[in-house]
C-alpha cells in the first residue's frame, strides 16, 4: 500500500519532510470518497516520490477543521511546504494525473517570488487597493 494515514500528530512532519504531499480528506460513510479511494491508491503507486496521505475526517476532526474542510472528498497538494491546490469533489483519474503534472512542472522559485510580491502589495488586514471586493486578495 502506497498511501499512509494522516493524523494531527503526523501532519507537520509529513509536510516538512516531503517535497510533495497529496492529502485525500475522506470519511468512511462517503460514497464519492469510496469511489475516489482506488483512484488515489493507483496514483500513489504511479508516483513513488510523492507522499500520498489519507485523512479520515471523522477521526481527525482537528486536522479537517484546520484545513476548513466542508465537503469530502477534498484533495490538497503541498509542494515544498506550500499549499498549491485544494479542491473539494471527487477527481476523475485523468484530472488527478493532470493536476499532479501541473504541480510538478511549477517553477517553485517563481511561485515564491509571486507570493512575496502579492504579500508586499496586500498587507494583512486588507487590500491596499482599497476595495473590499478585490479579486487579487
Amino acid at each position: 500500500m502506497a498511501t499512509h494515514s494522516l493524523t494531527a500528530a503526523t501532519l507537520d512532519a509529513t509536510i516538512a519532510e516531503n517535497p510533495v504531499v497529496i492529502i485525500d480528506f475522506w470519511a468512511p460513510w462517503c460514497g464519492p470518497c469510496k469511489s475516489f479511494g482506488p483512484i488515489f491508491e493507483k496514483a500513489s503507486e504511479k508516483y513513488p516520490d510523492i507522499k500520498f496521505m489519507k485523512c479520515n475526517t471523522e477521526e481527525e476532526q482537528e486536522v479537517a477543521g484546520a484545513f476548513g474542510i466542508r465537503s469530502i472528498p477534498t484533495t490538497a497538494i503541498f509542494r515544498d511546504q506550500l499549499l498549491l491546490f485544494m479542491q473539494p469533489g471527487m477527481l476523475p483519474e485523468e484530472a488527478l494525473h493532470e493536476v499532479i503534472g501541473k504541480v510538478m512542472a511549477l517553477d517553485m522559485e517563481e511561485v515564491r517570488k509571486e507570493i512575496e510580491e502579492h504579500e508586499k502589495n496586500h498587507k494583512h488586514g486588507g487590500c491596499q487597493c482599497g476595495s473590499d471586493g478585490c479579486e487579487d486578495c
